[in-house]
C-alpha cells in the first residue's frame, strides 16, 4: 500500500467551531454477523466521533481500520509461511503526518496476532517507512494484548528495507528508538536477519544502544526523565546469518556484535558499510581471538562489503543457505558465495575485480568512463560445467562493477553472453570481441553500438588481472 496524497489524513475538525478535535484511535476488533448488534455499538469510541469520521474521512480510511475484515482474510490463509508488507513512497517531510497506511498496518498486525498461522516463519518489510516500527510492534502498538508477542516469536527469517533516517550528528531519535524496540521482539527467535537502509546511509540497527545521540538528555524531549535512560543491548539468541547494508558504524560496534553472537552466528555480511571510526582489522579482531589465527581473512572481500563464514553451513532448513529473505523481491535466494568461490567456478571473473578497482582508484577517470560509456553493460558467462552467472558494469551512474545483470531497479542497456574462457581471452587481449561475435561465440542483446564502448574499460583489467 503506497503512500500517496490521498492516504494522508487532514485534521479532524469540529463542524461548529472549526477547532481541531483530538482523535485517539482504539481499534474496533469485535466481529459479529448480527447487523443489529453491529449497529448498536459505535466503531470509533462514541457515536459523535464515528459520525465525524464517516463524514470527514474517505472510505479508504474506514476500509484500512476495518480490523474484522483483516482477521477474516488471514483466517482464510492457514498455511501462510511468508508475509510481505510493503508501504513505499513516503516522503521524509511527511513522516509525522497521520496516514491511512498506518491504520492498515495496525489492522494487519492485529489480524496476524489473532489468527492461527502455525506455519508463519518469514517476514519481509520491504520499502517500509520508519513509523511502521511503532504500528507493527506488538508490545506497544495500538490494540496490543499481553499475548500479542507470542505470534511474532514464530518469525525466524526477517528482512527489512526501511526508508533511511539520514545519518547526522543528531538524527531523529524517536524513529531509531522505535526500530530498536521493534527488533527486540525477535531477539529470542530470529535466525536469519537482513536489513538495508533505502536511500542515504544510516546508523546500524544492531548497535543503536551504543549511539550517544540516542542517550543524550534534552529538555526538549517529550519525557526528559526517561529519554536519557540507556537502551537495552540487542542480542539475538539464535542468530545464524546476518546481513546489513548501507550503514555507518564504528569498528568497536562491529567488534562488540561479533563477540556477543560468537556462539551462534555462522555468517555475516556488511554490504556498503562505512566505518565512522577505526579500521576493519579492529572491527574484525574478535575473529582472530575466536579462531586462534588469521585464516579468516582469506574469506573476506576487500571492497565495500565484508562477508565472513565462521563455520560450515549444514543442511538445516532454518539456516541462511536454505532461506535468506531477499529484501528486493522477497523470494528465497541462496546465500551469496564469496568472491573466492566465484573465481574458482569462473576464473575470468577476476577481471571484474580489476575493473572495479581501477574505476574506484581514480575519481576523475571513473567520471570520464561514465561520461563516455553512458550505459549499463551486462555480462552473462557460462563455465565449463554449464553454470551461468552474471556481472554488470554500471557506466551510467555510479561507475562501479557488481554481481547480477544490472543494479537494483535498473536494466542493462546491452548484454554480452559468452563463455568464461572466451571472456578471459578477450580481456587478456588474446582475441578480439569482433572475432568472437562473427564466429558466434559472443552474442549481444540490446544496443550493439554501445558494446563497442566497452573496449577501453576492459583494457583496464589486462594489467591487473592474472588470467
Amino acid at each position: 500500500m503506497p503512500h500517496t496524497p490521498e492516504t494522508f489524513l487532514p485534521p479532524l475538525l469540529d463542524p461548529v467551531t472549526g477547532e481541531e478535535i483530538t482523535f485517539i484511535y482504539e481499534p474496533y476488533v469485535q466481529s459479529t454477523r448480527d447487523s443489529a448488534s453491529r449497529l448498536s455499538n459505535p466503531i470509533y469510541g462514541s457515536w459523535e466521533l464515528t459520525d465525524l469520521l464517516v463524514k470527514q474521512y474517505s472510505p479508504l480510511f474506514h476500509a484500512a481500520a476495518n480490523v474484522p475484515t483483516f482477521i477474516r482474510a488471514f483466517n482464510a490463509l492457514p498455511t501462510l509461511k511468508h508475509l510481505k508488507i510493503s508501504c513505499p513512497d513516503q516522503e521524509t517531510g511527511q513522516r509525522y503526518r497521520r496516514s491511512i497506511v498506518d491504520y492498515a498496518v495496525i489492522s494487519l498486525r492485529i489480524a496476524v496476532e489473532r489468527c492461527k498461522l502455525p506455519l508463519l516463519s518469514s517476514l519481509s518489510l520491504v520499502s517500509i517507512h520508519p513509523g511502521a516500527a511503532l504500528y507493527l510492534n506488538p508490545t506497544m502498538g495500538f490494540g496490543a494484548r499481553p499475548n500479542s508477542v507470542k505470534k511474532w516469536k514464530q518469525i525466524k527469517n526477517l528482512a527489512i528495507c526501511m526508508d533511511s533516517i539520514p545519518f547526522s550528528p543528531y538524527p531523529p531519535s524517536d524513529h531509531l528508538k522505535l526500530l530498536h524496540s521493534y527488533l527486540h521482539v525477535f531477539a529470542s527467535s530470529l535466525r536469519n536477519f537482513v536489513f538495508r537502509w533505502h536511500g542515504s546511509n544510516g546508523l546500524s540497527p544492531l548497535s543503536l544502544d551504543k549511539e550517544l545521540c540516542l542517550q543524550d538528555r534534552s529538555p526538549g524531549m517529550a519525557c526528559p526523565r526517561r529519554c536519557h535512560l540507556a537502551l537495552r543491548p540487542l542480542k539475538f539468541e539464535k542468530l545464524r546469518h546476518m546481513e546489513v547494508e548501507n550503514i555507518v558504524v564504528d569498528a568497536s560496534q562491529v567488534s562488540s556484535f561479533i563477540t556477543a553472537h560468537r556462539h551462534t552466528i555462522r555468517e555475516f555480511n556488511f554490504e556498503d558499510t562505512h566505518l565512522r571510526s577505526g579500521t576493519w582489522d579492529q572491527a574484525l579482531a574478535p575473529l582472530t581471538r575466536i579462531s586462534g589465527s588469521e585464516k579468516w581473512k582469506e574469506k573476506a572481500e576487500e571492497v565495500m562489503d565484508v562477508p565472513l563464514l565462521l563455520s560450515p553451513v549444514d543442511d538445516d532448513e532454518n539456516t541462511a543457505k536454505d532461506l535468506v529473505v531477499d529484501y528486493f523481491n522477497c523470494k528465497p535466494r541462496p546465500c551469496r558465495p564469496s568472491i573466492g568461490a566465484w573465481q574458482q567456478s569462473f576464473p575470468s571473473s577476476v577481471a571484474f575485480d580489476a575493473i572495479n578497482s581501477s574505476l574506484q582508484a581514480d575519481d576523475a577517470e571513473r567520471k570520464d568512463a561514465v561520461k563516455k560509456g553512458n550505459a549499463i553493460f551486462a555480462f552473462k558467462l557460462k563455465n565449463k560445467e554449464g553454470q551461468e552467472e552474471g556481472w554488470h558494469i554500471d557506466l551510467k551512474e555510479k561507475g562501479a562493477v557488481g554481481k547480477g545483470e544490472a543494479p537494483e531497479g535498473k536494466k542493462a542497456d546491452v548484454t554480452l553472453s559468452l563463455s568464461d574462457e572466451d571472456f578471459g581471452k578477450m580481456v587478456a587481449g588474446k582475441t578480439q570481441a569482433q572475432r568472437l561475435f562473427i564466429s558466434g561465440k559472443l552474442k549481444i542483446k540490446g544496443d550493439v553500438m554501445k558494446a563497442t564502448k566497452m573496449e577501453p574499460v576492459l583494457k583496464k583489467a589486462q594489467t591487473k588481472a592474472k588470467l
